[in-house]
This record gives structure tokens, C-alpha cells and sequence, in this order.
């Protein structure tokens, strides 16, 4: 029984060292290519005005667009607790102040968590008769991103925000790293594929 339990404990820490090294690895990999639609995932906006970390997440996206590698931006995140207005919104907002067309820019409110607010853009990318995205968010939350979408029948690319604050702070960024370690794994047994 002992030697059971040894194996167990060892399997799973073997298994979580693999899971945290490819959080670690795609946090850091930027794989930004030609794409049917670029996919920012949401995160708080603060009375109409995009957080800090939304804004990175806004700016690298325009950035990439401005790059031609996809035609359009789609901008997620719905309405918060005691807000008044989507992310989205927001997001969309932002974008075509930045010069972004109105054509460009797709905004999709309906999912305030990472599943469906992915499940809503692709439903958005496929209609376009599209399927290879970029997605665009914190480093740490790319795998996870990755294997929702891959579940939901797109080819993903990651691009890290690379302005976002929360590189600033190690002790922070370490934290949601290992995080999504736990995260990641349970997003490729929970989503349900289409």
C-alpha cells in the first residue's frame, strides 16, 4: 500500500511539473501569425476606461492589427458586478479610438469567464468561415486559452501582452502562473468540445 501511495504522489508531482513547465513555456512565446481574427480576452474596465491590464491586452491587439495578420479584432468580457457596461464595450470603444475601423472591431459580451467568452468568439470566427485565431491576454493564461480553444474547433496562436503590470511584479506573475498550472489541465477534461 505504501509503495501505492508513493507512486501516486510521484506521478502527480511529475505531472504537475509538466503542467506548470508548459504554462511557463507559452507565457513566454509569442506565436503571432497570419490569422482569421485576432481574439483579446476581456478583464475589468473601470467606468468606461479599460484597467491597465485590459488596456496592454487592447494595445498589443492593435498592434497585431496593425501588422495585417487578421482582418478583424474580436473583443470579449461581459458586464461585471456593479457595472453598468461590458468589457467588451469598452474594449471596442478603445480600439476604434485608436484608429481601429468600425468594420474591424467585433465586440461579444456574452461570457464574463474564460470558457464562454471563447465559445462566443469562435461561434463569431466560424460564421466568418474562419478558424485559426491569435489570442490575446496575459502570458500566464495562454495555455489554458489554447486548450479551450483548440476544444472548440480553432487553431489558436498566443500572443503575450507585453505591457501588461502584472510582468512587473514577479511575486504576482508567479502567482497566476501557478494557478493556471491547476487551471490548465482541468480546462482540457471539463470543456466540452463542439
Amino acid at each position: 500500500m505504501r509503495r501505492f501511495v508513493v507512486t501516486v504522489v510521484v506521478c502527480c508531482a511529475v505531472a504537475w511539473v509538466a503542467s506548470f513547465s508548459a504554462v511557463v513555456r507559452a507565457a513566454h512565446h509569442d506565436a503571432a501569425a497570419p490569422a482569421d481574427a485576432i481574439i483579446v480576452l476581456g478583464a475589468a474596465q473601470y467606468n468606461g476606461h479599460p484597467s491597465p491590464v485590459l488596456k496592454a491586452r487592447l494595445d498589443h491587439a492593435a498592434a497585431l492589427y496593425a501588422r495585417h495578420l487578421a482582418p478583424v479584432v474580436i473583443v470579449t468580457g461581459g458586464v461585471g458586478a456593479r457595472d453598468s457596461v461590458s468589457e467588451a464595450a469598452v474594449s471596442r470603444r478603445y480600439l476604434r479610438e485608436r484608429g481601429l475601423p468600425d468594420s474591424a472591431v467585433i465586440a461579444e459580451a456574452t461570457g464574463n469567464t474564460t470558457e464562454p467568452s471563447l465559445r462566443a468568439a469562435a461561434t463569431v470566427v466560424k460564421a466568418r468561415g474562419g478558424r485559426r485565431v491569435i489570442l490575446v491576454s496575459d502570458g500566464f493564461h495562454l495555455l489554458r486559452l489554447a486548450i479551450v480553444a483548440r476544444r472548440l474547433g480553432l487553431t489558436p496562436l498566443g500572443s503575450p501582452a507585453p505591457g501588461s503590470p502584472i510582468l512587473s511584479n514577479r511575486r504576482r506573475e508567479l502567482g497566476y502562473l501557478l494557478a493556471e498550472s491547476f487551471k490548465a489541465p482541468a480546462a482540457y477534461v471539463l470543456t466540452q468540445t463542439r
